[in-house]
């Protein structure tokens, strides 16, 4: 191969491979959700945290709901109160951190005790009950979502509607 050769194709893989990333971007998924008119909408209800023992760590509870038929999946979460937020799963009575959780078309990821959860890890200050913690979620397809946790009791147990979901 020649040097004219070799630069060409060098180019060719650079142009590839720069396409190849551009067409894996979250905003291009979005972009054509949007244009679609199938977007997911989400809507955040039942935001709390109990009251931390500690600076160590701390769980966050909530609904999240997707009123479209496009599925959507939680992927982050960030907070001025912790510079380490995890998405937790528990599953066989073991939590585990994932890396994201599907929030299904027209259906809804329950964040509750015992179960699926936001965890703040290494906490800047220890909230007290009556306080109110903003957190940052991190979606896919959808853009960010604020919302607003009241710190509850150690031992507050969300409300649940006469069918066993969460308010």
């Amino acid at each position: 191969m020649n040097a004219r050769t070799t630069r060409t194709l060098a180019a060719a893989l650079s142009l590839t491979a720069a396409l190849a990333i551009s067409g894996c971007s979250s905003d291009s998924g979005s972009a054509s959700a949007s244009a679609s008119g199938d977007a997911p909408k989400l809507t955040v209800s039942g935001g709390y945290m109990p009251q931390p023992v500690n600076d160590q760590m701390a769980g966050a509870f909530m609904v999240i709901k997707n009123d479209s038929k496009t599925a959507d999946k939680l992927t982050g979460a960030t907070s001025t109160l912790s510079d380490d937020l995890q998405i937790h799963e528990t599953k066989d009575q073991k939590m585990q951190q994932v890396q994201s959780m599907d929030v299904p078309a027209n259906g809804e990821l329950k964040l509750e005790r015992g179960g699926s959860h936001v965890m703040f890890m290494g906490l800047k200050s220890t909230p007290k009950v009556g306080d109110k913690v903003t957190v940052e979620l991190r979606f896919e397809k959808s853009g960010p979502v604020k919302v607003e946790l009241d710190v509850k009791e150690r031992t507050y147990k969300a409300p649940t509607s006469t069918d066993g979901t969460a308010h």
